[in-house]
């Protein structure tokens, strides 16, 4: 009567304190230049080590540049922080895929291509985005800096367990519709708060036809919607995509972690703390028209009336309706944009790359919009060249960046200007979060190339 959440989290307690939070074992800890200075320092005022550095990988990727990576760091904090990351990695022990290095990338995207992200692991990292790796059976969650010090100097972490929710859908999607659009039906569905104190498991025969890669977009935004984490079973989907990769296990070791990979999945009788289901015919091509993930519509819907909005809500409603420049009972098809920005560790992989780059084939970038597209990652950027996207892209008037998480989170020099629109492949749409001022409208890879040949919102199946 297990969930496939029970069964990794029992496999993982320590120790549970009597009335409060259990202590996990982790198996997995990813690091990043933003959130780790602080822990690094605990454990030198502490006089303490790494306890396992062998279970620790490190990138720079929130604040690095997506220009000119072979020349000196021109922005004073981004360089003190990625020197400061490489100074932890040597002095501690730990592995880092520095800049420049060939694995280099946004660690959520270069935990699963290196084979470092495993079915049933613990998995934790100081962002919220951790729950990508749900993608493959694990329980990956997003910790504060206060924790990544407890897991570099105990490889373990108090969590309380949070409770189970499953997220079933079923049926074939519509043309057009993208891992990106499933995730912010959901997330509309269920807005920002439905899933807080879960950890949520995707399951129906919808789910099970995805990628591996539009599994992690699924996963990837679970925390928008409040849940602790997301995650699928794992599957023969799952197995094809982690063999041979370099950190995957080999020969016999091989064999015996697919035979336990195989009992990870909930029992058929498993007692969820709540279930929710959806119909795959229902979703659309998918657009935000306010400042978090759940405010979102079909992209042939209009925006919500006033009335239709709980009272409650009525005030942040019209206020993020003010800051976007729209207004309720608004249609957004063929409303002007400015920017366009593919990539993130929600839509920086090879298949979003390949995805945008088959839609713009033989069409051109629209004069008015100013495009980034970024690579999740070196090892994406060598698959884009030796598939010849990058040429695809170029004939219509795109360029490639560098890898990092760029326009994201607008931590380097990658700023959506104020008051632009910017139609954006990432995950949060938070008033300034691509800039000061910045307008973001969320959106999966298809729409954002509709956008960008275009000039303006459309839907893709229309073009």
């Amino acid at each position: 009567m297990n969930t496939l959440f029970d069964k990794i989290w029992d496999a993982h307690v320590v120790n549970c304190i009597e009335g409060g939070p259990t202590q996990l074992y982790i198996d997995r800890h990813y690091c990043h230049e933003v959130t780790s200075p602080q822990a690094f320092n605990g454990l030198r005022e502490r006089g303490l080590k790494v306890f396992r550095p062998s279970k620790t990988f490190c990138s720079p990727d929130h604040n690095i540049p997506t220009l000119n990576q072979d020349k000196p760091i021109a922005d004073p904090v981004s360089r003190n922080q990625v020197e400061t990351l490489t100074k932890n990695a040597t002095e501690f022990g730990v592995t880092l895929f520095g800049l420049g290095h060939p694995k280099n990338g946004i660690i959520h995207v270069i935990g699963p291509e290196n084979g470092l992200t495993l079915p049933g692991y613990t998995i934790v990292c100081g962002d919220s985005h951790t729950s990508t790796h749900g993608a493959f059976g694990a329980i990956a969650f997003g910790i504060g800096t206060s924790e990544v010090e407890m897991v570099l100097a105990s490889q373990c972490i108090l969590q309380p367990k949070p409770k189970t929710m499953r997220i079933t859908i079923n049926g074939n999607l519509k043309p057009y519709v993208t891992a990106k659009d499933i995730a912010l039906y959901i997330i509309a569905m269920m807005t920002t708060g439905g899933a807080t104190g879960y950890f949520v498991e995707y399951a129906g025969d919808t789910i099970r036809s995805l990628s591996m890669e539009e599994r992690m977009t699924v996963c990837n935004l679970s925390i928008e919607m409040g849940a602790r984490g997301g995650m699928i079973a794992p599957d023969e989907t799952t197995f094809a995509y982690v063999k041979g990769r370099e950190y995957a296990p080999k020969g016999k070791d091989w064999d015996d972690a697919v035979a336990y990979w195989k009992t990870l999945k909930s029992d058929d009788d498993a007692v969820f703390d709540k279930e929710i289901t959806f119909e795959a015919t229902d979703i659309e091509p998918r657009i935000t028209y306010g400042t978090n993930p759940g405010m979102g519509i079909g992209i042939e819907e209009k925006i919500p009336s006033l009335e239709s909005i709980d009272e409650a809500g009525k005030i942040s409603f019209m206020r993020s309706l003010d800051y976007m420049g729209f207004k309720p009972e608004e249609s957004l098809l063929g409303k002007p944009i400015d920017y366009v920005f593919l990539g993130s560790c929600t839509n920086g992989r090879i298949e979003d790359f390949r995805a945008f780059a088959s839609f713009v084939k033989g069409k051109k970038k629209a004069d008015n919009v100013v495009a980034w597209l970024v690579p999740g990652s070196w090892n994406v950027d060598k698959q884009i060249r030796e598939e010849g996207l990058d040429k695809i892209l170029e004939d219509a008037g795109f360029e490639i960046r560098q890898p990092g998480c760029s326009a994201c989170l607008a931590m380097n020099e990658d700023k959506v200007p104020a008051g632009k629109y910017a139609v954006s492949t990432s995950n949060r749409n938070f008033e300034g979060r691509q800039g000061p001022g910045a307008r973001t409208i969320l959106a999966g890879p298809l729409v954002a190339a509709a956008a960008a040949i275009t000039g303006r919102i459309t839907n893709p199946s229309t073009i």
